[in-house]
């Protein structure tokens, strides 16, 4: 498991004196927390409660480009003569289409004499037709999704939502499914490699700008050279390049990630929650609980999951080393 230096303990009188202080600081990281989820849950009610009704877009005459729908239901009861999609609505087809047809949190409906020549693209939805044989071009294809109809009608309609989750309770049952998750990555592998996750928390916390500006170099030029080995390089090149760049990321992510929970378990043991000093599985247990928690808050998720993949690859392309760049060897104490 990872550890630190042995410290020098307190006297109890001493000890008995921080008592109150530590019960005040508990109670005062509990009053946060609680805080925090009572604003996601004032924002989800108050985006839940501007929802907009579905309206109705009548498509009559020809139209000689491709028609969209941005949440409304498409009707064509003309002809268009390139395509027609819609995102977070259906489509429904009275008259003729002569290119393909596509919905992403919708249904496309053919009815009776309807044609379409195209193909038909369903994600999140269903495609029906009132004829038992449809009037389609027999060299079309017909491809269809029909799991997660409501999330991604929802997510097409407001697009926001990404950025501001929903606060249900199958949302907060999978939150908890996340703790648990990390929380058994964490174990894992702090048995496997205790060494190697005790000198990760040793780099971040004396050197943790530094490991932040090698991963923030390192995320730059992953992505970059991604791009430029996909347009420069032999197809067999670049998708090697590109398997080894996804290797990396999702590597230095598990990695990182366990230190951060490791750290910050650490850190909010001493300072805040006085509960189990001396468990590094209650650590790590709060430091996961700590970050999901983080990862879960509306319109910060995305900053907080992007300061921990820069952290991430920063603490494994620095994982060779023992303590940090030009410090002493004496480790930090948590």
């Amino acid at each position: 498991m990872f550890t630190s230096s042995p410290q020098l303990s307190l006297p109890h009188v001493l000890l008995a004196r921080d008592k109150p202080r530590q019960v005040f600081e508990f109670l005062r990281f509990t009053a946060i927390a609680i805080w925090c989820l009572f604003l996601a849950g004032v924002v989800h009610a108050q985006a839940g409660a501007t929802e907009a009704n579905e309206h109705e877009v009548v498509i009559s005459g020809v139209t000689d480009s491709t028609v969209f729908g941005m949440g409304d239901t498409l009707r064509i009861t003309g002809t268009v003569k390139q395509g027609a999609i819609s995102f977070g609505s259906d489509v429904i087809v009275e008259g003729s289409v002569d290119g393909d047809v596509a919905a992403i949190g919708g249904s496309v409906i053919q009815q009776s004499g309807a044609r379409i020549n195209g193909d038909v693209i369903v994600i999140g939805g269903t495609y029906k037709h009132v004829d038992n044989v449809p009037l389609r071009n027999p060299a079309a294809m017909t491809m269809m999704y029909a799991g997660y109809q409501e999330e991604l009608r929802n997510l097409m309609r407001t697009p926001s939502g990404i950025l501001r989750p929903s606060w249900t309770s199958g949302y907060v049952g999978l939150r908890l499914l996340a703790i648990l998750f990390w929380f058994i990555v964490a174990l894992a592998l702090t048995s496997a490699m205790p060494g190697t996750i005790s000198r990760g928390v040793t780099r971040l916390q004396l050197t943790s700008l530094r490991v932040a500006l090698i991963g923030f170099t390192a995320a730059v030029v992953i992505g970059a050279g991604v791009v430029v080995c996909l347009k420069a390089l032999p197809e067999t090149l670049s998708a090697l390049v590109g398997v080894m760049a996804l290797i990396l990321i999702i590597v230095g992510w598990l990695f990182g990630r366990v230190v951060l929970a490791a750290a910050t378990g650490r850190w909010l043991q001493r300072k805040y929650v006085p509960l189990g000093k001396h468990s590094e599985s209650v650590a790590l247990l709060i430091g996961t609980a700590f970050w999901v928690l983080l990862t879960s808050l509306p319109y910060v998720w995305p900053f907080v999951v992007a300061t921990m993949l820069v952290i991430s690859l920063g603490l494994s392309l620095t994982a060779r080393y023992r303590v940090g760049w030009r410090r002493t060897e004496s480790s930090p104490t948590f």
